[in-house]
């Protein structure tokens, strides 16, 4: 899996309906481009200029098909449209998953499935 997560910084006057402005496009992606998990684009609460990003995508090929999708052209278009004062956005690698809590329903740092073998 491929995680994207970063942020934008905007003037706070117009982050909230920029963010507004890319709700349909956020649902046509995780609805319509195969292999995406997770495709947010937020307010952040705590920042009154900061829109956060966070993408979950299956493989490299469906990120790679999502980079030549309508739907990432129109969203970088939406979120071009104002000036940015800043921003920052990643992509990471995950080569395993599991659960917060461990069986006994402690939260734990560690990896103890299966799954995250």
């Amino acid at each position: 899996m491929i995680a994207i997560i970063g942020h934008i910084d905007v003037d706070p006057g117009v982050r909230d309906e920029l963010v507004a402005s890319t709700a349909d496009l956020q649902r046509a992606t995780e609805r319509d481009e195969p292999g995406c998990a997770a495709y947010t684009i937020c307010a952040d609460p705590a920042n009154p200029g900061r829109i956060r990003i966070t993408e979950l995508w299956e493989s490299a090929e469906a990120l790679d098909a999502h980079f030549e999708h309508p739907n990432f052209r129109a969203t970088g278009a939406a979120l071009r449209g104002v000036t940015r004062v800043g921003g920052s956005v990643s992509k990471y690698r995950i080569d395993a998953t599991d659960d917060v809590r461990g069986p006994d329903g402690t939260v734990t740092s560690a990896f103890l499935s299966a799954s995250a073998d």
